[in-house]
């Protein structure tokens, strides 16, 4: 018989020959220029490693799950493992799009060279959408994108599973990935998903998980660290990380008018957007200056993106911000990116509903520049104006200073909201310059670059047509309860104007991976031992068959091509030899 290992290593040549990993790159949020006309919606998409060694001691409760987070290793994406079939892979998490796309074995870019789902494979959860011929693409803001057709696979999250769950297959891409992610989890609404807008009954996942009454409350939670493991939250919060439901700042989503030229007639939910009420530097407040103060009456609209790795606003606002910090100056006038001082001692915040989130200069500073040591590369960086009245984009940089919560609202009894909860004292003294170089030098965040020797201009930009129909942008209010859309009616409300009870949310802790034990014996000698619980080994995109050695394969409902048919023979062999 030929031996298993070398069967596995056919399987993985021909799985590696359809498509395989790269690197990752900032992504910005969907394009929204190409929806004016009612086409399908556009995605975008934005960066740990433990993340196997506990995907199987998640805590279970019925209505909700808590998982690990990772950050890939150009710290560019988040990730979390997810189950597509009986499939694992890693999902980029994405809070600006509402798709959930893998690339599959079809794909043969460069950029396809990854843990892949597996088209020769017949998967007893996967179901064909009009026979494979129903197409999705998705394209980001910064030209990348997918496409492939739509299916309806089992989806797993923790111990949550959503049957049947309209998902994209991308055949072609350009989205660049890195450790091995194989896709994105988009967590927006429903209006956004270029699956929901050409398929009947395709929610995305989370609207899934909401509108059907499968979670406890319909929440979840994000918490993002720089280095160690984070965590993705569903129906719950992470009580390891929220002592202090009472601290929770919510605040109102905004609503968004049709597109221009759809033909809607009534403002809905779109993005998880917020109203950004101003920003500070060392205390000096900011007045945000809208691009399109009419359409969005004189209030400034910042999408919180956990897909971004930074942050992101118009040069209105920016250059001010700048102009508040000694020595700051412009040196990338088409990425509109500044430097400081890298023994800056300024604190900024953004505030929102009334209260300042502050970010020390270690939470904003990117790095040294390695022609120019003592000035730092910082965020926010500055963008010509955008279509969709989004001025700024608030991304990692900021979230990893919160712990973020995105209740999806209520049909008919509460608007959607988004919950910060400050993971510092709002009033701690700034950091040091000497703690700021310490920090810099251990992060090791030296970014390769020469500034430039000279001064820059801040550049113009005429303003573009706006997106939205701009006779209805005016009720585009936040606190806008929907009839439809959101989560059953069912829920009991927890967050309405009137009386939010954050306290009421239920907390889910992520269950230890690793036991200490201290033991004193008779003689008064202290022996300190750690035991690590045993995991379950995971494949990245090989069915739990192959990887327990089973070699019944199919590819009849997936149309594997030339390479099933190879596939086929060679296991056919095996297992006569």
């Amino acid at each position: 018989m030929l031996p298993l290992f070398l069967v596995l290593s056919i399987l993985a040549f021909l799985d590696r020959s359809s498509c395989a990993a790269t690197s990752a790159a900032p992504r910005w949020r969907p394009d929204l220029r190409t929806r004016g006309l009612g086409t399908n919606v556009n995605n975008g998409l934005h960066a740990r490693s433990a993340l196997e060694s506990v995907a199987t001691t998640t805590s279970i409760v019925d209505n909700s799950t808590i998982v690990p987070v990772a950050l890939s290793s150009d710290k560019m994406t988040y990730y979390a493992l997810s189950g597509i079939g009986n499939l694992s892979f890693r999902l980029a998490l994405d809070t600006a799009s509402a798709d959930l796309w893998a690339v599959s074995s079809a794909c043969t870019s460069s950029t396809c060279k990854l843990p892949t789902y597996p088209l020769w494979f017949q998967s007893t959860t996967f179901v064909p959408v009009n026979a494979n011929t129903s197409q999705f693409t998705v394209s980001y803001a910064d030209n990348t994108g997918a496409s492939g057709f739509i299916a309806r696979e089992s989806v797993t999250v923790g111990n949550l599973t959503v049957p049947s769950q309209a998902i994209g297959l991308a055949t072609t891409s350009n989205v660049t990935f890195k450790d091995e992610v194989s896709g994105v989890l988009g967590l927006g609404f429903p209006r956004l998903s270029a699956i929901y807008n050409t398929v009947v009954n395709a929610t995305p996942f989370f609207a899934s998980l909401s509108q059907n009454g499968s979670l406890d409350y319909p929440v979840f939670g994000l918490s993002l660290t720089r280095d160690t493991g984070g965590s993705l939250s569903f129906g719950a919060i992470d009580g390891s990380v929220v002592t202090n439901r009472s601290l929770i700042e919510f605040n109102e989503v905004v609503p968004f008018a049709p597109f221009s030229g759809s033909g809607g007639n009534s403002t809905s939910y779109l993005q998880w957007a917020l109203v950004l009420e101003a920003i500070s530097i060392n205390g000096t407040a900011i007045a945000p200056e809208p691009t399109y103060p009419v359409q969005t009456m004189n209030k400034s609209i910042a999408l919180i993106d956990v897909g971004t790795a930074g942050i992101f606003g118009p040069y209105q606002d920016v250059a001010r911000i700048f102009s508040q910090i000694d020595s700051a100056r412009l040196v990338d006038d088409t990425t509109g990116q500044y430097v400081i001082p890298c023994d800056t001692e300024e604190t900024m915040a953004f505030n929102f509903g009334g209260m300042d989130f502050i970010l020390q200069p270690t939470d904003y500073l990117i790095g040294p520049a390695s022609g120019n040591p003592n000035l730092c590369l910082s965020w926010p960086r500055a963008l010509p104006p955008s279509s969709d009245g989004i001025d700024w984009q608030i991304g990692s940089a900021f979230l990893r200073t919160v712990y973020s919560i995105y209740s999806f609202g209520i049909n008919t009894k509460e608007p959607p909201m988004i919950g910060f909860y400050p993971l510092s004292n709002a009033t701690a003294i700034s950091q040091t310059p000497d703690e700021v170089v310490s920090f810099l030098s251990s992060a090791s965040a030296t970014v390769s670059t020469t500034l430039p020797n000279f001064l820059l201009s801040t550049p113009t930009y005429s303003t573009p047509s706006y997106t939205f129909n701009a006779s209805l942008a005016a009720s585009a209010t936040p606190g806008k309860i929907a009839t439809t859309g959101l989560a059953t009616s069912t829920y009991s409300p927890l967050l309405n104007v009137h009386d939010r009870n954050a306290t009421a949310i239920q907390t889910l802790s992520p269950s230890p991976t690793v036991l200490t034990l201290i033991l004193t014996d008779a003689s008064g000698h202290t022996v300190t031992t750690t035991s690590t619980a045993s995991q379950r080994s995971i494949t990245l995109g090989l069915p739990s068959e192959l990887s327990n050695g089973a070699l019944s394969v199919s590819a009849r409902r997936h149309g594997g091509g030339a390479g099933a048919v190879l596939l086929g023979v060679v296991l056919a062999w095996a297992l006569f030899l």
